[in-house]
């Protein structure tokens, strides 16, 4: 934008030329201190009033913030490098090998519980429909932030095309939605299991399971659509480094340098409305269950059945927990290197224990394991001669 020639006469106090660069060269004007001159044989103009006001005059664009603008697609960002734990080189290796460990314990897990409850039909219940949905989910949820992660450990610097980053954002927020309404239905169902086991088959059909399922699953691909279409909206002129493992919403708006505050404030409004209520609604569902609970005569009943549903409140709080204090901070700023940490529980850890309190703690899944492995073993003994065969 081209300075007004009646402003070159300006005196002020605050003119200085802040960087080198060539097409940029800011003045900071304050009106009230100019003067007006008359340039050649030009009437002046008249005098500017507005006392107070604070521009920034640059070549390429004005902000009214105070932030320099590059013009549009300047310098566009095409691709993102992913540093990962960058300042951990010396431990690459360690570190390659636990997240492997841990994402293929998640995959085989998740594969298995899938697996059984298709198989055995006593298992064709709506708590065993939201497990294996879950389990899908969870496969899929580790699968979009994990590998990324193992090959920028095994290569540093690993890069993203643009795209390819969007394409990440998009699924990692459509997942972690779906989680958390999954979540919240599993703990509704567990409250009528526990608290009305009479009406439970009344409340809980497959009908309204079917249901339920289906709503987290569009929720949750609605959801993911808003912060992945708003991302992608924004300007990168450079730099391309994501301090991070994968492309997450507050790396890439720091990343941006347009103006951010109403892409933060809708992602801020977002995920309160659905992590926060989710986890309340979860919350909600267990405190019903923890009353209902204490009124069982069985001392041994009551442990048994706190033991299972503590190990479940525990995984949900490390999961809500981590996301809440990732995303409903609107002005908060966080070590990249503390954003890492609370990342991993979330898209490593969790994915990892939700198989194993879920469903290894539960004795009719154990049984429904043990079956189909005795199934196995007689099959491939039989194959044989016949000295494996269990009967």
């Amino acid at each position: 934008m081209p300075l007004p020639y009646h402003l070159y006469g300006c005196v002020s106090k605050y003119v200085q030329t802040v960087g080198r660069h060539p097409s940029v060269s800011p003045l900071f004007v304050t009106l009230s201190h100019c003067h007006t001159v008359t340039l050649g044989c030009a009437p002046p103009p008249p005098p500017v009033l507005f006392s107070g006001l604070f521009l920034i005059v640059t070549t390429s664009g004005v902000s009214a913030a105070g932030k320099v603008v590059e013009p549009r697609n300047a310098s566009a960002v095409t691709e993102f490098q992913l540093l990962g734990f960058r300042s951990l080189l010396a431990w690459q290796s360690l570190l390659f090998a636990i997240f492997l460990l841990f994402y293929l314990l998640t995959v085989t897990g998740n594969v298995v519980i899938i697996a059984v409850v298709s198989k055995d039909p006593r298992l064709h219940s709506p708590m065993y429909t939201f497990l294996q949905h879950l389990s899908f989910l969870e496969i899929c949820y580790t699968s979009t932030t994990v590998p990324p992660l193992l090959a920028n450990l095994l290569s540093w610097g690993h890069t993203l095309p643009f795209s390819a980053c969007m394409t990440q954002l998009y699924f990692f927020v459509f997942l972690g939605a779906t989680e958390c309404f999954l979540l919240a239905a599993m703990a509704y169902d567990r409250y009528l299991a526990i608290c009305s086991p009479l009406r439970y088959s009344l409340l809980m059909s497959s009908h309204r399971c079917a249901v339920l399922v289906t709503v987290s699953w569009v929720t949750g691909v609605g959801t993911g659509f808003l912060p992945s279409l708003m991302i992608s909206r924004l300007d990168f002129c450079g730099p391309n480094q994501i301090n991070h493992f994968f492309c997450d919403l507050p790396p890439l708006m720091q990343l941006s340098c347009s103006s951010v505050f109403v892409t933060q404030m809708a992602i801020f409004i977002l995920s309160i409305a659905v992590l926060c209520l989710c986890f309340f609604l979860t919350l909600v569902s267990y405190v019903c269950i923890v009353a209902s609970i204490l009124r069982i005569p069985s001392a041994s009943g009551r442990m048994k059945t706190f033991s299972t549903c503590g190990s479940h409140l525990a995984v949900v709080t490390i999961y809500y927990g981590t996301m809440i204090s990732m995303y409903v901070r609107p002005n908060a700023h966080l070590s990249p290197e503390v954003n890492k940490v609370i990342s991993v529980f979330y898209t490593v850890v969790t994915p990892l224990l939700n198989p194993v309190i879920y469903s290894l703690r539960n004795k009719d899944f154990k049984e429904a394991v043990r079956k189909v492995m005795r199934r196995k073993c007689g099959v491939y003994g039989a194959g044989g001669k016949g000295s494996l065969s269990l009967r």
